[in-house]
């Protein structure tokens, strides 16, 4: 069954909020050299590593992350398995496709066009250095939804998001654009900057990778980005940390109960 956008990311991402207390998003980076040799003599191993991490997780997550070059690596195969998943995760449940596309006008209309008309994802992630042309096909969709990288999560993110200022900039700039609309990347293990990009994009959604096994502070990120009791308008990403914690057959047990430990640490918080 293929997934439409029958409510947008914003919305959904309240409801889910308010109905499971959860702002984990796991990231589905499902590399086809890492996966559990179980699933490797299935007809599509990211596809069979997908559906098993879905079904051990689901009722810890608020939302998922697949990204995109880890499908595109398994060529045809991994495109079906990205198109499979997202068909497979529950509705209530929003579904980001981390692409980090920015172009010229006409070939973001494609990029949007293809992710979320056609795909049926509820977002994605852009990069903003193209200015305006990257958030118009966005701003023109009633439904539709971005991240903009803003400040990410790795350590070479220094060479231009922190020295050059580009993270405040970026910021700033984005704050004329609807918060039901645009979100943010910002990285966890940009700690001494949480509080200031909060306080430069209050209401905004924050995306926050970088909590997990590039050792972001969750008890920082909670302190500094966190909105309010009501809507705290954060998503706490973890990939590598939930779905790779064990390589035998048992592995999608072994992410329910990191999905799990992760869940409620974030709990302690809200």
């Amino acid at each position: 069954m293929e997934r439409t956008l029958s409510k947008s990311f914003w919305y959904k991402y309240r409801a889910r909020w308010q109905s499971s207390y959860s702002l984990l998003c796991i990231g589905l980076d499902s590399d086809i050299t890492q996966l559990p040799e179980c699933v490797l003599s299935e007809k599509n191993p990211i596809w069979e590593f997908n559906r098993r991490i879905i079904d051990s997780t689901y009722r810890y997550a608020c939302a998922y992350k697949p990204n995109l070059a880890f499908y595109l690596k398994d060529g045809m195969r991994g495109l079906e398995a990205l198109q499979l998943t997202i068909s497979y995760i529950p509705e209530d449940i929003p579904v980001i496709l981390d692409c980090k596309v920015g172009d010229i006008g006409s070939t973001m209309e494609q990029y949007v066009s293809t992710f979320l008309d056609i795909m049926g994802f509820d977002a994605i992630t852009v990069n903003p250095l193209l200015g305006i042309d990257v958030l118009k096909p966005i701003l023109e969709r009633e439904k539709a939804f971005a991240f903009v990288l803003t400040l990410t999560s790795n350590p070479s993110a220094n060479d231009f998001f922190v020295q050059e200022n580009m993270a405040v900039k970026i910021a700033k700039w984005l704050s004329p654009f609807p918060l039901e609309k645009i979100g943010a990347v910002v990285g966890a293990t940009q700690v001494n900057q949480l509080k200031e990009m909060r306080e430069l994009m209050p209401g905004r959604i924050f995306l926050i990778p970088g909590i997990g096994v590039q050792g972001g502070n969750l008890e920082a990120v909670m302190r500094y980005t966190r909105d309010s009791d009501d809507y705290p308008n954060i998503l706490i990403n973890s990939s590598r940390g939930i779905i790779f914690q064990d390589s035998s057959s048992k592995f999608a047990q072994a992410a329910a109960l990191a999905a799990e430990s992760l869940h409620n640490k974030i709990g302690v918080y809200t």
